[in-house]
């Protein structure tokens, strides 16, 4: 089974998938969504990709402060991770994401992507590195 990763953000959701045995994780799509909180449509999405890779698990990333205070976006991403679980049945991590959105930048311009089209990737390269640390953390820290 593969763990999915989700960056959510305010009118997308990156989205990467672990290998089956969630040892790498995969950027697979960004979810647009027309209105911050018409979450139907995204939710549904979510809901065919986790029947396609065969999912387990999901990990959110949750978007913390710099000091450690959750703010209104981790207030959003604590909702959803509850709509997410409600509706597929399967369990929600979150995981926190400061800074992932530096680092895709950081590895987009490594790459060497114009910065006009950086923002076409970055929700999917910052779903890739949340779901990539936490797996990361489930291997190191198995029983």
């Amino acid at each position: 089974m593969r763990v999915m990763g989700l960056d959510l953000g305010t009118k997308t959701v990156g989205v990467a998938i672990s290998d089956a045995l969630q040892l790498t994780a995969q950027g697979i799509e960004i979810i647009r969504r027309k209105d911050e909180n018409k979450l139907r449509q995204t939710l549904a999405r979510i809901e065919s990709l986790i029947v396609e890779y065969e999912v387990s698990e999901i990990v959110l990333g949750l978007p913390k402060h710099m000091n450690n205070d959750l703010g209104d976006r981790a207030q959003f991403s604590l909702e959803f991770k509850e709509k997410l679980e409600r509706r597929t049945g399967l369990p929600v991590a979150l995981w926190d994401e400061r800074l992932t959105t530096v680092s895709a930048d950081k590895l987009m311009i490594e790459a060497g992507i114009r910065r006009e089209d950086r923002k076409e990737y970055v929700d999917k390269i910052a779903a890739t590195i949340i779901l990539q640390g936490y797996l990361d953390y489930k291997g190191a820290h198995k029983e």
